[in-house]
């Protein structure tokens, strides 16, 4: 896996180059990592060191083609075109450089794989969502989206019986209580502050309803963006508490007796300077439609691990129902309320998770509501209830990791959407930790979702 010299020339001359390297030179950066999130959502890179930074500006880093075939427990799938023959490169996005509070003499730029000739790759994820977003522009949209994750913040610690480690809450406190406020204040002051120095404006903060558990909201941006702010985000959730002999978790369901973190989704499509939902065009509704025809085969992408479906059931405000609903925490789909006069409406996906990819996650939601754009889907009636409380009338969403791929294997737009490389990788990557944690204990599954997200 080591990476080889090449000539070939991947990006064209950038204005950001010259800044970059101004810029690592005058804070003191050592190495550059050249960040991208695989088909296990594991978030991997290599990295450049200031020395050598110009040249792989331009050429990138090599890289075997083999690694978008590992799952999350580092074992590789036996997937066509993904063995040992083959390389591509981690190209990074100059625009997305910054340096890493959390990480002192380090900066991160997020980076698309591609092919030696400096083509686009078939199995790039970050690819797969500018081409949605492309198709999105086609029609004359753009979309604003932002990930809202919580997290569990404690201390890792070793099991007594030698079993897994095991992760203790670092409080007990009440959801919301000011308490919980206390307890976490040093680490959620120097998370701020590494969120703010890398351009996530930090909107808001809270202690949530489980032990040690956190919700702290960036503001929307452009998809693309919001999906590099995601990655900049959980990477810098965990790095904080590292720095502090702490550890913090996106995992869906750390802590099995424990409220669930989610990384809800929020939507909103625009036209020019209009966003649309909040016009009587029916773009809204139609959106809704897509969504809601394709959420079973969306939830093996947006909730993309085992860990995410223990965490995605009925009366947990994680939307275990294909409904939709204003202001409705149980619909898989919450129609939001706008804030204040000059709020905006939008949509919140709450089946989604940060053990997602989420430019799959994302760009899969695009093509989908894109989907109901075209074809005017209707979503169906808007659901005022808990939708649990009328058993058997709303269809309730895939209880496994396994039965969601079964739904996305089905669904022949999204199929088609992610092209037969990325799609025959993503469902062997995600059907071998499926089976993997089926042959192991509630502990061990915990244990390894903690350990990588």
């Amino acid at each position: 896996m080591r990476d080889r010299p090449s000539a070939t020339k991947i990006n064209q001359p950038d204005p950001n180059v010259r800044r970059i390297l101004e810029r690592a030179e005058l804070e003191g950066i050592e190495l550059i990592r050249f960040l991208y999130a695989d088909h296990g959502g594991v978030i991997r890179g290599k990295a450049a060191s200031r020395s050598r930074l110009a040249e792989r500006l331009n050429t990138g880093i090599g890289h075997t083609v083999a690694m978008m075939a590992m799952n999350m427990l580092d074992q590789l799938q036996e997937v066509e075109h993904l063995g040992p023959v083959g390389e591509v490169r981690i190209v990074p996005d100059p625009s997305t450089y910054v340096p890493l509070p959390h990480a002192p003499g380090a900066a991160a730029m997020l980076s698309d794989l591609r092919a030696i000739d400096g083509s686009p790759w078939d199995a790039c994820p970050r690819t797969f969502l500018k081409d949605a977003i492309g198709a999105l522009a086609g029609e004359g949209y753009t979309l604003m989206a932002a990930f809202e994750p919580e997290f569990t913040l404690g201390r890792r610690l070793p099991d007594p019986s030698g079993g897994p480690d095991r992760l203790l809450p670092i409080d007990d406190s009440l959801c919301y209580a000011n308490s919980g406020f206390d307890t976490a204040h040093d680490y959620t002051i120097k998370l701020i502050h590494a969120l703010e120095t890398q351009g996530l404006r930090v909107e808001h903060y809270h202690p949530e309803l489980g032990a040690g558990q956190q919700e702290l909201s960036v503001r929307h941006a452009p998809a693309l963006r919001a999906a590099d702010n995601h990655v900049l985000y959980r990477e810098t959730v965990r790095g904080v508490a590292m720095r502090m002999s702490m550890w913090a978790t996106l995992a869906p369901k750390p802590l099995p007796d424990q409220a669930g973190n989610g990384a809800h989704l929020h939507l909103s499509l625009w036209k020019d300077t209009r966003n649309v939902f909040a016009g009587d065009d029916g773009e809204l509704e139609c959106f809704i439609g897509g969504l809601i025809a394709h959420l079973p085969a969306l939830t093996a992408l947006t909730c993309g691990s085992v860990n995410g479906f223990r965490r995605l059931s009925p009366r947990s405000w994680a939307g275990a129902y294909a409904v939709h609903g204003p202001d409705n925490r149980e619909a898989a789909i919450r129609v939001c309320s706008p804030l204040g006069e000059s709020g905006e409406p939008n949509l919140e996906l709450k089946p989604s998770d940060s053990s997602a990819n989420p430019y799959l996650s994302l760009g899969a939601v695009i093509h989908a509501g894109l989907d109901g754009l075209r074809r005017k889907l209707e979503p169906g009636e808007a659901v005022a209830i808990d939708p649990d409380t009328r058993p058997g009338r709303y269809p309730r969403l895939p209880t496994s990791l396994d039965e969601a791929l079964d739904a996305l294997e089905a669904d022949e737009l999204l199929m088609e959407a992610l092209g037969p490389l990325r799609r025959s990788a993503y469902l062997a990557v995600k059907r071998s930790e499926a089976e993997a944690f089926s042959a192991q204990d509630t502990a061990y599954e915990c244990f390894h979702h903690m350990r990588v997200f």
